[in-house]
């Protein structure tokens, strides 16, 4: 087993983290918001989210981590299109709870989807470790899609 290099980790987790931060801030009132709206069945309570995120996040920063310690000339675009989606996803949050566009927020959340996607068949041939460790966040990501369309209806 290689040598954790704490610095590029350090570095990919506060990426990740700070995504989710960010997203946090500009959505400050959002929990509340939420506890207000409708709730498709199999909502989870308020509570779930920040604890999901957090996870999530932590595992996008190590799979980014794994693929930026990588030698494969593949890294660069991969970890690109993986910063894409870190901002598309910071956005959705922006649409959703400060807009309340719900339609928009839910097309924005299949180009999100899109690009995870691209980003774990990016990573795949380079490290399917890091692949592997985005998984979650597709699933998770599919999970929003569901409660996002569900609001979306609605409220139309």
């Amino acid at each position: 087993m290689k040598r954790i290099q704490w610095e590029p980790l350090i570095v990919s987790l506060l990426i990740s983290l700070g995504a989710g931060a960010l997203a946090s801030i500009l959505t400050a009132d959002s929990m509340k918001q939420y506890m207000q709206m409708y709730k498709p069945p199999l909502s989870p309570p308020g509570v779930i989210f920040p604890i999901v995120w957090t996870i999530l996040f932590t595992l996008m920063g190590i799979a980014s981590y794994l693929i930026y310690l990588s030698p494969s000339e593949d890294k660069k675009p991969a970890l690109t299109v993986y910063l894409i989606q870190l901002v598309v996803n910071v956005l959705w949050s922006v649409i959703f709870f400060r807009f309340d566009a719900y339609l928009l927020a839910f097309a924005w959340l299949v180009f999100l989807w899109y690009l995870i996607f691209i980003t774990i068949k990016q990573f795949y041939p380079i490290n399917k470790t890091a692949a592997i460790l985005m998984l979650p966040y597709l699933a998770w990501v599919t999970f929003a899609g569901y409660l996002n369309l569900a609001i979306a209806i609605h409220y139309v």
